[in-house]
């Protein structure tokens, strides 16, 4: 155990270096040997207390979420720093992976409610129980579904309502409809990472990037129940991402989706490391190295997509997915089925890395750039 810290530490290699050595035993003295449970938050504020310079403090990171992306000073990336470290490390990562797929307190808090009403309204989700199922519609339609931390919020909420209630044997995910002028009166699934946040600086490792993979998409992958998706429109970036991890995917005629990766210049989640498997190394190069957009109609778009159909006709197959996934053998089936795609140890390894690698893009030049460009355009 690490019991004294007399040194600041003041380098970004220094911490590297510490990390690799030593992070098991920075984590212990954090946790009390693994005896305390910390989300992400937690743990890097308490890191920030123990561990003088390690990582940045609440108050400099408080200071630096009033700044534009731009003039931002990359704090960011010692925390990234630091989690590369806590996750690559066989005690302690294996931990943290666990305590970010525990239920959050909102949603306990929460559940009493949902459990007699059936429906819970947030900023930009709608839980609602209908039979068996729970639906879970994306309901920011002024931005179409671009992501943000209130979304990740919202969304790890609904996802743990959905797992904690035994009412529910089915999650499906599906946007909402628009009233954004281009889309007004049509369902969207998702426009991706919000790149006017982004560029404002609100857009977080933490509170966004690793916090929407280590809780709910992991918690859709780990939980024990199916999920549905329904991609009336389109499903770009972090939409497009969510769909790698459902059981069931159901979309439009002129449906497409897309991982705009090259264009932002950030690593799209953990599509690098699911895309591959699910579509081949060909395609998941075209898609993430080059952009291709992937129609719902495409031969290898059967790779992503179960199903297609028209307009009226999306519902019908959506009512027969979930009858047919609420099986009782269904989810001991997934959970096996996980557990050989997707092993937890192989993508904690992944994120380990995403999370170094993803904060030194956040803050690189041309993502500056190209994000400042792409929220011109947008506006």
């Amino acid at each position: 155990m690490i019991t004294t810290w007399s040194t600041p530490v003041t380098g970004r290699q220094e911490r590297l270096e510490l990390m690799d050595a030593h992070a098991e035993a920075v984590y212990d003295e954090l946790t009390r040997g693994r005896a305390l449970h910390l989300r992400l938050p937690d743990l890097l504020h308490a890191a920030a207390d123990a561990f003088p310079g390690l990582v940045p403090t609440a108050d400099q990171l408080a200071e630096e979420r009033t700044r534009a992306q731009a003039d931002k000073q990359g704090l960011e990336i010692d925390q990234g720093i630091f989690l590369r470290g806590v996750l690559r490390a066989p005690l302690a990562g294996p931990h943290l992976v666990g305590t970010m797929l525990r239920p959050t307190e909102r949603a306990l808090a929460l559940l009493p409610r949902f459990a007699r009403t059936g429906r819970i309204q947030m900023e930009s989700v709608l839980l609602e129980r209908r039979d068996a199922a729970a639906h879970l519609t994306m309901c920011r339609d002024d931005c179409l579904n671009a992501e943000d931390e209130q979304q990740v919020e919202d969304m790890e909420t609904a996802v743990d309502l959905a797992l904690l209630d035994p009412a529910v044997q089915v999650g499906v995910v599906r946007g909402g409809t628009m009233s954004h002028p281009r889309y007004r009166g049509r369902r969207v699934f998702s426009a991706g990472i919000n790149l006017k946040r982004l560029h404002a600086g609100q857009i977080t490792l933490v509170g966004f990037l690793l916090r929407r993979e280590l809780g709910y998409i992991h918690k859709m992958v780990r939980g024990d129940k199916p999920w549905i998706g329904v991609v009336d429109t389109f499903a770009i970036g972090g939409g497009c991402q969510l769909l790698l991890v459902l059981d069931h995917v159901i979309a439009g005629a002129g449906a497409y989706l897309s991982l705009p990766a090259a264009q932002e210049g950030i690593i799209p989640g953990a599509a690098n490391f699911r895309l591959t498997r699910l579509a081949g190394p060909r395609l998941a190069r075209q898609a993430i190295l080059q952009g291709r957009r992937i129609q719902a109609t495409d031969p290898e778009a059967r790779l992503l997509v179960d199903e297609v159909a028209d307009g009226a006709e999306l519902d019908d197959l959506l009512a027969r997915s979930v009858e047919r996934l609420r099986g009782d053998s269904v989810a001991a089936n997934r959970r096996l089925l996980n557990l050989v795609e997707e092993p937890v140890d192989q993508l904690r390894a992944y994120l380990a890395e995403f999370a170094y690698q993803q904060a030194l893009r956040m803050h690189s030049n041309d993502v500056i750039g190209k994000v400042a460009a792409f929220s011109d355009r947008r506006s």
